[in-house]
């Protein structure tokens, strides 16, 4: 049976985070007329305030065979960074059941090669898109230095490493302490409390919420539309297929329609009856200010991933972000202050010489988390015509977004769209 190839036509994007714009560039650059639909402004669900590491090179799920020996810590400890709140949600208990169930080695293994993969198609295709479109987002080329308290955590590392070199990944290196505070001088005081470090010079960061921000202009500029502020009210099907979604009274056809609302994703999935993986996973941040003369020199320069305290450090020009912690607690934005004062005492105990005393704009946001870590793009059994799916990115959502745009550009290349004449037009206005 021949294929009739879905050439470009009217796409529309849901969700206006990191993965959903960068699902539009690629979409846009490949031809398409594209709509973005967001019931908030770009970048200001889980982009808004992530830990800005793009990890491209150290990938390890959060579903790991380790968590097993750090689970009655994380679970007792009034100072965990782990936190449930179990409820009576059927999609919570699900989701923790599959989540325990995959860490185990061998999962671990394969998704690890599978976000090594993604990874790295990730970081060619961003560094393409900032170079042609010329992004103002405090973008570093910083590296990143994981420290690990104890020789059994680093000796794990070690493995880890071997496994991701083995696989393709960038060069990784194995430190003692005093080589990290070789590579991060600012971990001078921090140095006598960890074993050592994994670093990798080629990670970067970059200012998740100013790339949106600066991205959607651009877009909008090159003919991208967007509807902001307004969700999506239903979907429109006929025969089997999706021909359109409502947003505030219009109704917006399309030939492609890409879910891509990060936490979002699931109820409006379920409007279509799928159920997908996707839960949220709390997590929070504040922005410290870095003095660009004085108290510069107690800051850091490369990204640090405190591992025993789940807490990330990313330069980001003269900021520092601040990033950490794991709540399932469903649906829950609002603001811990407990959190907040938690990772201000990591930034006193990590680097004690940095000052506290300005606006630190303290976040929370949720992460769109699938139990084994892998993002869901494309396609799963039973789907309505037309919808694809690009969700579940988890904390590397930055990291794996620009990967997962050209991934779903590419399916839409190759997938069979049916006889050509019951493909609807795309619509002048984007609207009926």
């Amino acid at each position: 049976m021949s294929k009739t190839i879905l050439s470009p036509g009217h796409a529309v994007v849901i969700g206006a985070g990191v993965v959903g714009l960068g699902t539009a560039w690629a979409l846009a650059r490949d031809g398409w007329q594209v709509t973005v639909i967001d019931r908030d402004q770009p970048g200001a669900g889980a982009s808004g305030g992530n830990g800005a590491q793009l990890s491209y090179s150290y990938v390890q799920p959060l579903a790991d065979p380790a968590i097993w020996t750090q689970l009655p810590k994380l679970l007792l400890s009034p100072e965990s960074p782990l936190r449930f709140r179990l409820r009576a949600d059927p999609a919570q208990w699900s989701w923790l059941l599959r989540f325990m169930a995959a860490c185990r080695s061998s999962v671990s293994r394969e998704t690890t090669a599978q976000l090594l993969t993604l990874a790295a198609r990730s970081r060619q295709v961003f560094e393409q898109m900032l170079q042609e479109e010329g992004l103002d987002c405090d973008f570093s080329r910083s590296g990143k230095l994981v420290l690990y308290p104890d020789a059994s955590g680093l000796e794990s590392a070690r493995r880890q490493v071997q496994l991701q070199q083995a696989m393709g990944g960038e060069s990784q290196r194995i430190l003692t302490a005093s080589e990290c505070v070789g590579v991060e001088p600012a971990l001078a005081h921090h140095a006598r409390r960890i074993a050592g470090g994994v670093f990798t010079p080629s990670e970067c960061a970059v200012d998740a919420a100013a790339l949106c921000q600066d991205l959607q202009q651009r877009l909008a500029d090159q003919g991208v539309r967007f509807m902001l502020g307004q969700p999506v009210q239903a979907w429109r099907q006929s025969e089997g297929r999706v021909y359109a979604v409502s947003v505030a009274g219009q109704e917006v056809q399309a030939d492609a329609l890409v879910l891509a609302a990060g936490t979002g994703s699931a109820s409006l999935a379920r409007q279509l009856g799928m159920r997908l993986p996707v839960y949220p996973l709390k997590g929070y941040s504040i922005t410290v200010p870095v003095p660009a003369a004085g108290g510069d020199s107690a800051a850091p320069r490369v990204s640090i991933t405190d591992l025993s305290r789940k807490v990330v450090f990313a330069r980001l020009g003269e900021r520092i972000r601040v990033a950490g912690m794991v709540e399932v607690v469903g649906e829950d934005r609002g603001i811990d202050t407990r959190r907040i004062e938690s990772l201000k005492a990591t930034t006193r105990h990590v680097f004690p010489e940095i000052a506290l005393d300005g606006p630190l704009n303290p976040w929370a946001g949720l992460r769109p988390a699938t139990p084994r870590g892998l993002p869901i793009i494309g396609r799963r059994p039973g789907m309505p015509d037309r919808v694809w799916l690009n969700t579940g990115h988890g904390a590397l959502g930055l990291t794996l977004a620009m990967g997962s745009a050209v991934r779903i550009r590419d399916l839409l290349r190759e997938t069979a769209s049916g006889p050509a004449a019951r493909r609807l037009p795309a619509p002048a206005a984007c609207s009926a």
